[in-house]
């Protein structure tokens, strides 16, 4: 072949690289999330508000954090807002009170359209959300302290504590018997806390043949840890036949629980908790696992849920100043009819409707999510 053959051969084959390599970053840089030739605009029913802002600003700040539910709830809210085009910056104080506020201040003059808290406990923290709503920046609230009602537009979110708390020692009852000798893990001056500490007096009330022999309780960034020691040294004081049950108030304490149970080889006492990971689903699916029951909500779903509330409020439209997210008991039986392990995902296949929720998903956002939605 000559060298003038070899040039025009050479010349064709670098066209035909530019040209795929061309159609390639064309492809590459349409593909953002977004449907080709599809933009807000031609959304119908778009509400004006969400129509008219080019970026929209979303920020999610929890105080307490450290565990997988957190995990969990961060990412969901973070999944959803950004599946509607919304940018989401998450924060975790990891049960630093100071950081937590620190966090909201930042929020009130950061740029933001609208901010989900969860878990705050104290007056500052209706304070902190009066601010934010004074600038007209709406607020969901989690897990958060009554008071926030009294500000005109917070919604006020929760996972049904009482019916959970009431799931889980329904179940203890029925297990372990009217007159079951019990350790209590909880801790006091969190609302759900609190809500979940009265369904268990009421059912203490119900049935006065349950002992309470000892209870725990702390809420850090080293709870589980902190947790296990408290009930080793418990197990030290308690032979067997002295302990039948323990009820856990949230999962990072029946984590601890269970890794100390194991541990001293007690799984004759079982663990009835609240709340669920994909770490508390493993425990649970151990052989000879003491952790035989737990009630909860998808934590993913719950920060769905609220981006979804807050959404609605930017958008201008009407939202409760309340909403309990439904709550359901997970069982070892139950996860034991799987040939599978059981994870969260899979969880759905044994427990009808798990981990999905139509509530407040308007059509329009419909409409967002098939324009960024991955």
């Amino acid at each position: 072949m000559t060298n003038k053959k070899l040039r025009s051969v050479f010349g064709l084959l670098m066209a035909i690289v530019i040209i795929a390599t061309g159609c390639g970053q064309a492809k590459s840089e349409g593909n953002t999330g977004a449907t080709a030739g599809t933009d807000k605009a031609s959304i119908e029913n778009l509400p004006a508000a969400i129509a008219e802002k080019k970026d929209i600003k979303l920020m999610v700040i929890r105080k307490i954090g450290g565990d997988d539910h957190t995990a969990q709830y961060l990412a969901g809210a973070k999944q959803e807002g950004e599946s509607l085009g919304f940018k989401v910056d998450t924060f975790s104080a990891n049960g630093d009170t100071a950081k937590f506020h620190d966090a909201i201040a930042q929020a009130t003059d950061g740029g933001y359209d609208g901010v989900v808290i969860s878990h705050g406990d104290d007056p500052a923290t209706v304070e902190a959300v009066q601010k934010l709503t004074d600038k007209g920046i709406p607020v969901v609230a989690f897990d958060s302290v009554g008071e926030l009602s009294a500000i005109p537009g917070v919604t006020l979110t929760s996972q049904d504590d009482e019916a959970l708390a009431q799931f889980s020692l329904d179940q203890l009852v029925k297990e372990k018997g009217e007159e079951a000798k019990i350790v209590y893990l909880w801790v006091d001056g969190f609302p759900p806390m609190i809500r979940r500490n009265k369904v268990y007096q009421d059912t203490l009330a119900k049935y006065p043949g349950i002992k309470e022999v000892e209870r725990f309780g702390v809420a850090n960034n080293n709870t589980s840890v902190d947790t296990q020691n408290a009930v080793a040294a418990m197990l030290t004081k308690h032979p067997k036949g002295e302990i039948d049950a323990i009820f856990a108030t949230w999962d990072a304490f029946a984590i601890g629980a269970a890794r100390a149970i194991i541990e001293a080889g007690r799984t004759e006492i079982k663990i009835y908790g609240i709340d669920v990971s994909n770490a508390d689903l493993q425990v649970m699916q151990e052989e000879n696992s003491p952790w035989a029951a737990t009630a909860a909500v998808d934590p993913k779903m719950i920060g769905a849920v609220n981006v979804r509330l807050l959404a609605k409020k930017i958008a201008g439209e009407e939202t409760p100043a309340t909403y309990n997210l439904e709550a359901a008991l997970i069982d070892q039986a139950e996860l034991s009819k799987s040939a599978d392990p059981v994870n969260m995902v899979s969880l759905a296949t044994i427990i009808p409707g798990w981990g999905t929720t139509d509530a407040f998903l308007e059509d329009w956002m419909k409409s967002l999510k098939t324009i960024y939605g991955k």
